[in-house]
């Protein structure tokens, strides 16, 4: 955190000249990341609708550790969006009576005004309710539930807005897809159930917090279903590109093959479907998916998997090569991974930090 902090100061006085970012890749590891942990932080959803909507008690116990996660996600993502503005203070551009944000017309006002909503929203249905069982009182359905059914909606939308913000430029044609949107949310539906039974195998080893088995199997179904799902539509868009094989398909050329001669994210993308691949089968297998230790590596290789796919191989490919045919290639600087290191290391601090206090609460270890 320090780190990642101090590289940030320098960052800001000195500007986005220690990047390895330049006029013809403007996005880099900022925006990858910030990517990804839009689908992390939708995916609380998975959680809140089976304990809210279909009322299982054994969710319940979870769900608040569900959406502290999205808070952290989408403060991550905040930080990330500032780190990648350079200078801090050109956010006052969108500053309403300061700047302009220009809503509705842009969609990036779009996106800043959902991500900002939906942290109020995780904000307020955790926050209220540990209040209440801190204060052993019991909460006002009418003060948290209309929140709950706002919430459901609004996970789908942050990473809906997100993939348009894509899809708009008309100029990238790697990116306009119909169905990036979809490939978003079922992404993310496969990313943010790892790091949840992730956390959820850790919290009962080192806490006298118990989750309940049908909790991490239920998480393994939801994997078993959507990491299929997720390697069809990538498919799917890989069949539309290569069958064509049109101009327009110089980007997904790059990100697999290379492209005369430059070839730098190749060996990532083919180990992004190699680890989503061999995480699918172990969730897939009847006798696999019961070893908790095997599980747990299996998470971590999709997670991996999905960072490298939805992060540096969907938002690097689609710069290169650029609308005028040059071809220049990008890797982080090691001033971008302290950055990213840092803004991880707080996000991981900040949950943490949540964590302990709802189990604590959770657990009647913490009363008033």
């Amino acid at each position: 955190m320090i780190l990642g902090g101090l590289s940030w100061l320098h960052q800001a006085k000195v500007g986005l000249s220690v990047t390895n970012m330049s006029d013809q890749v403007s996005w880099g590891a900022y925006i990858a990341n910030f990517t990804f942990l839009v689908g992390v932080a939708a995916a609380a959803v998975l959680l809140v609708v089976p304990s809210y909507i279909f009322h299982r008690q054994d969710f319940k116990k979870i769900v608040l550790l569900g959406e502290l996660l999205a808070v952290s996600a989408i403060i991550m993502c905040l930080m990330f969006v500032i780190a990648d503005l350079g200078r801090p203070d050109r956010f006052l551009h969108i500053v309403p009576f300061i700047g302009r944000l220009n809503f509705p017309q842009s969609i990036l006002a779009w996106d800043v005004v959902v991500l900002n909503v939906y942290l109020l929203l995780n904000m307020h249905i955790p926050g209220y309710l540990l209040w209440k069982k801190y204060k052993r009182q019991p909460p006002n359905k009418e003060k948290y539930m209309p929140m709950v059914y706002i919430s459901i909606i609004w996970a789908v939308s942050i990473h809906t807005v997100t993939a348009f913000l894509y899809s708009g430029f008309g100029s990238r044609p790697f990116w306009n897809s119909s169905i990036l949107a979809i490939r978003f949310l079922i992404s993310a539906f496969a990313s943010g159930p790892a790091i949840l039974l992730i956390i959820f195998t850790i919290i009962p080893k080192v806490t006298d917090f118990n989750i309940e088995r049908s909790v991490l199997k239920t998480l393994k179904a939801m994997l078993a279903v959507t990491i299929p799902i997720n390697l069809f539509l990538f498919g799917s868009e890989l069949f539309k590109e290569f069958y064509t094989d049109s101009t327009h398909s110089a980007s997904a050329h790059y990100l697999l093959f290379g492209l005369h001669g430059h070839a730098m994210i190749s060996p990532y993308i083919w180990a992004s479907i190699l680890f989503t691949c061999i995480g699918g089968t172990v969730f897939l297998s009847p006798s696999l998916k019961k070893k908790d230790t095997l599980c747990v590596v299996a998470s971590v290789l999709i997670v991996v998997g999905v960072w490298i796919e939805k992060g540096m191989g969907l938002v690097i490919p689609g710069f290169i090569p650029t609308p005028l045919g040059d071809l220049v290639e990008y890797a982080p600087s090691l001033h971008e991974f302290f950055v990213c290191a840092g803004i991880w290391a707080t996000g991981c601090f900040l949950f943490t930090i949540f964590s302990k206090v709802a189990i604590a609460i959770e657990s009647k270890v913490l009363t008033i």
